[in-house]
């Protein structure tokens, strides 16, 4: 019998493996992670309730001035004795906000199921529906970080990405899908590079790769690392590209040439045969085109809209910040933009 015993408890020891335990492991994170979402997406609803009847009790008031913030105020000291602490008069404000913000959208439910209430409170601080909706949508797709979120806003994304989608009032018709995975300008702050390695092209280079996963972020949706320097030789010549992606989304390769000062007509010329050699050398039957941006401290207008940049379909210059740009200095490079997309 004891034998018997000691053979059942080999037999299954054999079974408890690595394999087993990481099952177990992996069906207690996706409970747990169900359970954290099921909790959050019940609270956001229950925030959103608050602030609809903080709204209702507010328009019974005979006299509208100063009577919100009394309303708050009391609701406030009602809820904390009973409650506890947790429901501030800020909390409160913001559940109201909540609620107006968002009472006619469509995308509540993806609100209270895919994004956390922290998520939230700086969504609903922008101005326009078309950006809210924006952000919502790239942070739920991209599955950004609180930290990544408020980013991304800080930067202006959404019209850095945007502002290429704006139709031109010439013959030139309506963007293309290609200009709408392209920013300008790429705000590169994250790289963290002093004045004087920021003069460097190998020096931005470095940053780039010690930092590719925030840039990858900053290139936007479909971008995958592929390559630095990557050498290609013809029958008389070695060329060494700075850095090269591939985009899954556009299906296709993403040539990026890294220049430390101005756009010149010689860079152009340089990226243009990257990308006419890249196509010929090592682009698949199918994958599309080669796409070609070169990165630049700035760029003089005349430049672009003189040389092939202006038509082309495979080119793009745009320059890069290493510092985080004020929001009027970022506001208005990207009217400069705006008007010299609308003026091509």
């Amino acid at each position: 019998m004891e034998k018997m015993e000691n053979e059942i408890i080999n037999i299954e020891s054999v079974h408890f493996t690595e394999d087993y335990i990481k099952d177990i492991k992996a069906i207690l994170h996706s409970a747990k992670a169900q359970s954290y979402r099921a909790v959050n997406s019940v609270m956001i609803q229950a925030y959103y309730l608050v602030g609809f009847r903080i709204v209702e009790q507010e328009q019974k008031g005979e006299k509208r001035a100063g009577y919100g913030e009394k309303v708050i105020e009391n609701l406030s000291k009602a809820l904390n004795a009973e409650l506890g602490s947790g429901m501030s008069a800020a909390h409160l404000w913001n559940c109201r906000q909540f609620y107006l913000t968002f009472r006619d959208s469509a995308i509540l439910s993806t609100l209270c199921r895919e994004l956390s209430w922290s998520h939230i409170r700086l969504i609903m601080r922008l101005g326009s529906e078309a950006e809210r909706n924006y952000y919502i949508n790239e942070a739920k797709q991209g599955t950004w970080s609180v930290r990544e979120l408020e980013r991304n806003i800080k930067t202006d994304m959404f019209h850095r990405v945007l502002q290429n989608q704006i139709e031109p009032t010439s013959a030139k018709g309506e963007a293309k899908a290609v200009e709408n995975h392209i920013k300008d300008p790429y705000i590169l702050e994250f790289l963290g590079l002093k004045p004087e390695i920021a003069t460097s092209e190998k020096g931005i280079e470095n940053a780039i790769i010690s930092h590719m996963e925030k840039f990858l972020l900053e290139m936007g949706k479909g971008f995958s690392f592929v390559e630095r320097q990557m050498h290609i030789k013809t029958e008389t010549q070695d060329f060494y590209i700075d850095l090269v992606f591939y985009n899954y989304i556009l299906k296709c390769f993403v040539l990026v040439d890294l220049k430390k000062g101005s756009l010149k007509h010689q860079d152009i010329g340089q990226m243009d045969m990257y990308v006419r050699m890249f196509d010929s050398l090592k682009k698949c039957d199918d994958d599309n085109p080669t796409i070609g941006i070169i990165f630049c401290a700035d760029k003089d207008e005349s430049i672009v809209k003189y040389s092939v940049l202006n038509e082309s379909e495979q080119i793009f210059a745009s320059k890069y910040r290493t510092v985080l740009p004020t929001e009027e200095e970022l506001q208005l490079e990207l009217d400069r933009n705006r008007l010299f997309l609308q003026l091509r």
